[in-house]
């Protein structure tokens, strides 16, 4: 600056020092932005158990489906078979950990006669199916081999095991994710089947 006169280079000095000085600050805050959207999203997902996401299907009839049955067995499964009465519709497979684990359950209320529980085998070799319910036990009503998965995709099956409430107007009422506990059971299968019965 001479005799009082702001000259150019002192007005552009004046002028994109704010600007410059932003510049960096900003580029500093994406990674800290980024950083933060992360947490917010590992939070929800630690916060929210997975079996209760929930399901586009719900409240919709059950897909257009027509499976054979597992092999050894006679009734197969098809989405006329899951009208007039409130049933179950199990998804599971040989090759399927955690199907062990709620197997016995699924007996125990198979013999109480509480509810049909159909199963829905998935992505299974016919003759690895067979061997599995043959050395497990059979709780199922009627049984459909989707061999190729087409029929699981359609449900929205993303995970093994998956159990469906399906109510006597062929829709489908809940979903659960993962395997069944005696908990779950009594708690929210069993109450939720009464009432889709009483709605009927």
């Amino acid at each position: 600056m001479t005799g009082g006169r702001i000259d150019a280079t002192d007005l552009a000095a004046h002028t994109e020092t704010p600007r410059h000085r932003w510049r960096p600050m900003a580029i500093a805050l994406v990674p800290l932005i980024v950083f933060a959207g992360l947490l917010a999203a590992l939070g929800w997902g630690l916060t929210n158990d997975p079996k209760n996401i929930p399901s586009p299907l719900v409240g919709k009839p059950v897909p257009s489906f027509e499976l054979p049955p597992v092999q050894g067995r006679t009734l197969g499964l098809s989405d006329a078979d899951l009208r007039g009465s409130v049933s179950l519709v199990n998804v599971f497979a040989s090759w399927c950990t955690a199907c062990e684990l709620e197997h016995p359950f699924l007996m125990d209320l198979a013999e109480t006669g509480a509810v049909l529980i159909h199963g829905l085998n998935y992505k299974d070799r016919p003759e690895d199916a067979a061997t599995w319910l043959d050395k497990r036990g059979d709780p199922y009503t009627r049984t459909g081999a989707d061999v190729s998965g087409r029929v699981g995709i359609e449900w929205g099956v993303y995970g093994v095991p998956e159990t469906f409430v399906i109510g006597t107007d062929g829709r489908i009422a809940y979903k659960h994710v993962g395997p069944l506990t005696p908990d779950t059971i009594t708690g929210t299968i069993l109450p939720l089947v009464e009432r889709l019965r009483l709605e009927k």
